[in-house]
């Protein structure tokens, strides 16, 4: 399978994010409905649900796109990811008027999420690549 690889790319790349949100989405709806937790993400859940998925997509074929001896490990290209989402969380989270992300909180979950975006880029998204044959 050697046609379309920018293709194969972008679906190795979506895949994780996509199903991670269906089952954020599956805990959110519970705990909105059936514990009546009063969590406002409504407001805000079409920002990781349009942009995550492909955004993580582009990323994946920005790494193959890179290519041949230049090409770096893809955990460590997909432990930078988070410093574009992150922002972008942050601003949506200002427009909305959600005051619980702080610049502070931000700076100390954000290595967190680039260590969780290292592992998931290097096992999850590496096998996807590999499955589709553009590791």
């Amino acid at each position: 399978m050697k046609t379309h690889p920018f293709l194969r790319a972008y679906m190795a790349g979506i895949v994780v994010p996509t199903v991670a949100l269906l089952f954020g989405a599956t805990a959110f709806v519970i705990a909105r409905y059936v514990y009546n937790v009063p969590i406002p993400i409504e407001r805000v859940i079409m920002f990781p649900m349009a942009v995550v998925p492909n955004l993580w997509g582009v990323w994946n074929m920005l790494h193959l796109a890179i290519g041949g001896d230049r090409r770096w490990p893809i955990g460590a290209h997909g432990a930078l990811l988070p410093l574009i989402l992150i922002p972008l969380g942050w601003l949506l989270a200002r427009v909305f008027a959600i005051d619980a992300i702080t610049p502070p909180l931000v700076a100390v979950f954000a290595p967190l999420a680039m260590a969780v975006y290292y592992l998931a880029w290097k096992h999850l998204v590496g096998y996807f690549n590999a499955v589709l044959g553009i590791a």
